[in-house]
């Protein structure tokens, strides 16, 4: 599948054009055309550019290629795994009584930070899709509840992952599950062709978000649901830890304010938008329930 493009120098140039704009309305990849420049300033500290679309694609695919190893997570340096109180906040904890319906390897190989399935009202019959399904925890969970009639499909671009969640499957004897390896701006679905989409804090990860929500949209057949749990960002995220590669693949600097998602689902055509915080991540970042839907 063909790597994202950059926009035009020209786009770039128009996308910068007010400094209002530079901090609210540019994308990452739109950053790293315009921050190039030593003069350009869109939404970026002076001197500071966004990683490549396709730098950032390899970094979170050997990250998590190595998480399936057992050799590594979300960087602990960029995420703060403990509360306050001490409490964590992020992987296998957050499952609590859902940890039953998956095998156990699975539910602890969990990068993310929420559970989608407890959100999603999942239905007997109904076709769930999972964007980035990892270790296939949320996949698992979802095809015990759609029942034989249904069907839950993950969808990861790392091979060592699919690998994991396969065996995870064959455990767990579904046979009404599917592992495909694929890039999240390019699902290998066709149009119309799931009722719901979840996904467990891997949105953010994307170099551009705004083309994941759309193949969403795409793949979602009318009155269809998206139901996610994500890390949304406080506008005063900084601008170089959102250019760090290594924070991307922590998780955090990629992740869109709630004005952007919800921007982005409006655009995307989605309705009755939902975003609730659910805990916090991170000084300037809070995982969150992000739910909508396509019109009838």
């Amino acid at each position: 599948m063909a790597e994202l493009t950059h926009p035009s120098a020209s786009a770039a140039t128009s996308a910068c054009s007010e400094p209002e704009q530079q901090a609210n309305r540019c994308e990452p990849d739109e950053k790293a055309g315009c921050c190039a420049p030593a003069e350009s300033s869109c939404g970026c500290s002076a001197g500071t550019a966004v990683p490549a679309s396709a730098d950032i694609r390899e970094a979170v695919r050997a990250k998590y290629a190595a998480a399936a190893s057992g050799i590594g997570s979300c960087d602990p340096t960029a995420t703060r795994m403990t509360d306050a109180n001490g409490v964590e906040v992020w992987g296998a904890v957050l499952y609590r009584e859902d940890a039953n319906e998956a095998p156990a390897a699975a539910v602890a190989a969990s990068l993310g930070c929420g559970v989608p399935t407890a959100v999603a009202d999942l239905r007997e019959g109904e076709t769930v899709l999972d964007l980035g399904s990892g270790a296939g925890a949320d996949v698992l969970i979802a095809a015990r509840r759609v029942g034989r009639a249904g069907r839950a499909i993950g969808i990861d671009m790392t091979d060592e992952m699919l690998d994991l969640a396969r065996a995870n499957a064959k455990e767990a004897g579904l046979d009404n599950v599917e592992f495909i390896k694929g890039y999240l701006e390019e699902l290998p679905l066709p149009d119309a062709s799931v009722d719901v989409v979840i996904s467990n804090c891997v949105i953010n990860l994307a170099a551009d978000k705004t083309v994941v929500i759309r193949e969403a949209a795409r793949v979602l057949r009318p009155g269809g649901r998206l139901a996610v749990s994500d890390v949304i960002a406080d506008p005063g995220l900084a601008d170089a830890t959102r250019a760090d590669i290594a924070a991307w693949t922590g998780c955090i600097a990629g992740a869109l304010t709630e004005r952007e998602f919800r921007a982005a689902l409006a655009e995307a055509g989605f309705e009755d938008v939902e975003i609730r915080p659910t805990h916090s991540v991170h000084t300037h970042a809070t995982a969150a329930v992000v739910r909508a839907r396509i019109a009838q």
